[in-house]
This record gives C-alpha cells, sequence and structure tokens, in this order.
C-alpha cells in the first residue's frame, strides 16, 4: 500500500476574489457574467501611459481577511511585477507581492488530532494581487478566445504551509478557510463564478523523514471534491514512479476530471523565472497600527465563537450547531428565529426541516426567502399555545411561503386554528367511531393501540384543527 511506503505532504495555495464594486487598479466593474470585454479600460488593458491607482476598499478587505485568519499585518508590504507571458495576461506581467506580503503567520483549525488537540494548519503568508483574464477554448472551433474582463480583479492568495497529510484534511482546510471568509464577508467564495480557486503542491516522503519531497502544482480543479480526487490520484502517480525507480519532477499539472488524473501542463517555474522587481508605479503599502486595530475591532463574529455561543444560548448539539453554522445567512436566520420563538430546538427542526426544503426545491437564498425569522418565530408559539396544530402550521408555513403573509392571518383566513372546545371535539370523535365500527369496537373492547389511529382519523376529519391532547383524553374516557 502506497500509504505504508509514502507520507503526503500538501500545501494549498487559495485564490480569492475580493468583494469590491471596481477593480484593484482602476475603476472598470467586477461584476461577473458581463459580455466578454466590456468590463476594460486603458489601465487593464496595459495600453500605453496607463498607470495603476491601488483601489483602498481591496486594502481593507484583505487586511479584514488577514486578522480573521490570525494573521500578522505587516505596516509595509510592497506591491511587485511577477513577469510571464500569457495569452489572457495583457501586460505581460502581473502586479502581486513578493517579499514583503501584506500579511504572515496565520493558522485554521481544522478539527482534532489523534491526542484530541486542535489540528492546526499554519497559514505561510496572504499578499494582495490582480487577476489575469480568461482564455476560452469552446467558443470557436479550433481557436480560443480571450476574455479581459477579469483581467485586473483584486484577489488575495492565501498560502499554506506544507502541513496537510491527507486529502481529506486538505478539503476540511478549504471548506474552514471558505466558511471564514464568509462570515468576513469579504468575497462571495464561489468556485463556480471564479472567485475561489485553488492550486494544490503536493510531494511524497517515507514516514518520519523530515525532508521535503520534489513537489508538483495541480491546477485546473473546480470543487472540493475534485480537489481530494486530484491530490489522491496525483499521490499514487509519484509513489508509483519512486517505486519504479523513477524521480519526480518540479512540473505544473492539470487535473482532467472526466478521466480522474492529471497530465502535465508545464516544467514549474521558480520564482527566478518570474524575474519579480517592485512596481515602479506604485508605491510601498503602508498600514498603521491604529489602522489596523480599528480593523480588529470590527472584525464580524467568527464561525468557531459563534457555535459555541449557540450551543450555549439555545440548547442545541455540536452536530446540530455545525448544520446551522453552514453559512453566515443561516446562522442568523435561525438565531433570530430561536431568540424571538425562545425555543431553540423546535426553531432548528424548522429551519433544518421545512425552511431548506423549500429552498433547496426553489434553489433559492435564505436572504430573500420570503418567510421572516419573527414570522417563522410566530408560526412555532402558536404551535406551543396550542392554537394551531403541528399538521395545521405545516399548511400554514406553506401558504406563508407563497403569500408571505403572517401565520396567523394565513390561519385565520383557512379555518385552521386549532379548536379546543370539548364540544365540537366529542361531535368528531363521535362521527369517527360512527363511521369506523371495526376499529371502535376493537378498541372499545381494549385493543389500545388503535387509539393513535382513531386520533388520526379526528385530525383529519377536522382538517387538524383539533386539540390532539383533548382527542386523545376524550377517546381514553370512552374506551375505559
Amino acid at each position: 500500500m502506497s500509504r505504508e511506503r509514502y507520507e503526503m505532504v500538501v500545501g494549498l495555495e487559495v485564490h480569492v476574489q475580493l468583494k469590491t464594486r471596481t477593480k484593484a487598479f482602476c475603476g472598470c466593474s467586477t461584476d461577473f457574467g458581463a459580455p466578454p470585454n466590456v468590463n476594460t479600460c486603458p489601465v487593464c488593458l496595459a495600453l500605453p501611459g496607463a498607470l495603476p491607482v491601488l483601489n483602498e476598499r481591496a486594502v481593507e478587505l484583505a487586511t479584514r481577511a488577514a486578522l480573521g485568519l490570525g494573521c500578522k499585518v505587516n505596516p509595509v508590504s510592497i506591491f511587485a511585477r511577477k513577469n510571464y507571458f500569457y495569452p489572457d495576461l495583457p501586460k505581460g506581467y502581473q502586479i502581486s507581492q513578493f517579499d514583503q506580503p501584506l500579511a504572515t503567520g496565520g493558522s485554521v483549525a481544522i478539527g482534532k488530532d489523534d491526542a484530541g488537540a486542535d489540528l492546526q494548519i499554519g497559514i505561510t503568508r496572504l499578499h494582495m494581487e490582480e487577476d489575469a483574464g480568461k482564455s476560452i477554448h469552446d467558443r470557436y472551433p479550433g481557436a480560443t478566445a480571450i476574455d479581459l474582463n477579469r483581467a485586473g480583479v483584486p484577489l488575495i492568495e492565501i498560502v499554506s504551509e506544507p502541513d496537510l497529510r491527507t486529502s481529506a484534511d486538505a478539503g476540511a482546510y478549504l471548506r474552514t478557510v471558505k466558511q471564514i471568509l464568509q462570515y468576513l464577508d469579504v468575497s462571495d467564495v464561489s468556485m463556480e463564478e471564479g472567485s475561489l480557486r485553488v492550486d494544490a503542491n503536493i510531494s511524497v516522503r517515507p514516514p518520519g523523514q523530515t525532508k521535503l519531497g520534489t513537489k508538483t502544482e495541480v491546477k485546473n480543479m473546480n470543487s472540493f471534491s475534485a480537489v481530494e480526487r486530484a491530490l489522491e490520484a496525483e499521490f499514487e502517480r509519484q509513489c508509483a514512479l519512486l517505486d519504479s525507480g523513477g524521480r519526480v519532477e518540479q512540473q505544473t499539472l492539470l487535473w482532467d476530471g472526466a478521466r480522474e488524473t492529471v497530465r502535465p501542463s508545464r516544467t514549474k517555474e521558480g520564482s527566478h523565472d518570474y524575474r519579480y522587481f517592485p512596481e515602479p508605479d506604485l508605491l510601498p503599502l503602508k498600514v498603521d497600527e491604529k489602522w489596523i486595530g480599528d480593523a480588529r475591532s470590527h472584525l464580524p463574529e467568527l464561525p468557531d465563537a459563534r457555535k459555541k455561543r449557540l450551543v450555549q444560548e439555545f440548547g442545541i448539539s455540536l452536530v446540530e450547531v455545525e448544520q446551522l453554522t453552514a453559512t453566515p445567512a443561516l446562522a442568523e436566520y435561525f438565531e433570530a428565529v430561536a431568540r424571538v420563538s425562545g425555543d431553540g430546538k423546535a426553531a432548528y427542526n424548522w429551519v433544518m426541516g421545512e425552511v431548506l426544503a423549500v429552498l433547496r426545491a426553489s434553489s433559492g437564498d435564505i436572504t430573500h426567502f420570503r418567510v421572516r425569522p419573527a414570522d417563522l418565530a410566530q408560526l412555532l408559539n402558536l404551535v406551543r399555545d396550542g392554537t394551531l396544530s403541528h399538521t395545521a402550521a405545516k399548511r400554514v408555513f406553506a401558504l406563508m411561503v407563497e403569500t408571505g403573509k403572517q401565520p396567523a392571518q394565513v390561519a385565520a383566513d383557512e379555518g385552521l386554528l386549532q379548536v379546543g372546545d370539548e364540544d365540537a371535539i366529542a361531535t368528531w370523535v363521535d362521527e369517527v367511531l360512527r363511521e369506523h365500527p371495526e376499529e371502535a369496537a376493537r378498541y372499545l373492547a381494549g385493543e389500545k393501540k388503535l387509539q393513535g389511529v382513531l386520533v388520526g382519523f379526528v385530525m383529519k376529519k377536522s382538517k387538524g384543527r383539533a386539540d390532539p391532547k383533548r382527542v386523545n383524553q376524550l377517546l381514553s374516557a370512552r374506551g375505559g
């Protein structure tokens, strides 16, 4: 087995598009999905005489991301030109940061190790850079088209230490980083739209060896599961190569998801190949301690802190809170429902049940969900107070989704308010006993397990309006 002979060593580079309205060094829009090449100007097209101007909002978001990931923000960072030639890079270089990045030295906890301690993955650096354009290979037969709308879009690159030892840990790290960035509200982190992209550096070595093996870089992975599968494929390839007496060559590889394999793209460049030098058109980026302190003081509550607080405040389990905090919007919706209703467990059941079922069926977004948290809380209170049965509440909820009306109004309009009047319930019970004589006779003769069946008949006859507690009491009295 490869895992007995070799150890996987992985470091990840996560490229994240910052949530700004305009590009890193010009005023062009960053909107996704615009027609090709409309969001461009002399600066991002690198026309002669055009000069870059740094986007302050991009610096703010990059700093917030760095602080949220536990990094030290450096008071001075330098933009550099990273020179390489590619069809979708108009300038022939990318403005990035090299030996003096914005931030260094963070970490992310991705679970527990064998000893029960937090498994920490180090972050080497977080730096700012601009994106390149996009080469499109399926627009015209036998030709490549270039769309430069993305050229100059502001990015941060988060480079991890080579601390990951399994593909599953790599997936856990990526999901954790994505969730933190969502809570920080610095990016849409959508792999589908390209606002989050991952390159994986992988090498192998015998267990116990401290020296790193020769690494390869795997690109072209469009999901976290694809990253995991690509790492497994490249791990097996490198192990087989070493077992056959060969040696691993440092190179860039592309992941082929259809064939579940990697293929060479180019021999991997070293930093000297990029001929880095300071960007002459941009001054050093200086941020003072007060500015950094203000950014730190305005950080939102991060996922781990929110999980601990929700468990304490609302009495839900760790498994349940993991589901609820998957996105900040879902966590905020749940918390609003739970706080107004005063019932964390019921709020969890409805949010993870009926609410998510509607959203999945409609491909909707909870931030635009028609049922407001206060209205769902009111529905839960109507059930708790005995005003609505649980069955009727589901019908009311469906109508709330359709109409946007409040639950009490829907329940009244539809005649679904629960009936506790004993005479009305007794009438329904008598009718059910007459309409189901066989079950009634067996129940009255002592077959108590039929009580639930008869309660169901009464609830159906009353269209969910009968108070099930009173129904059970009346049937128990009839059955002796």
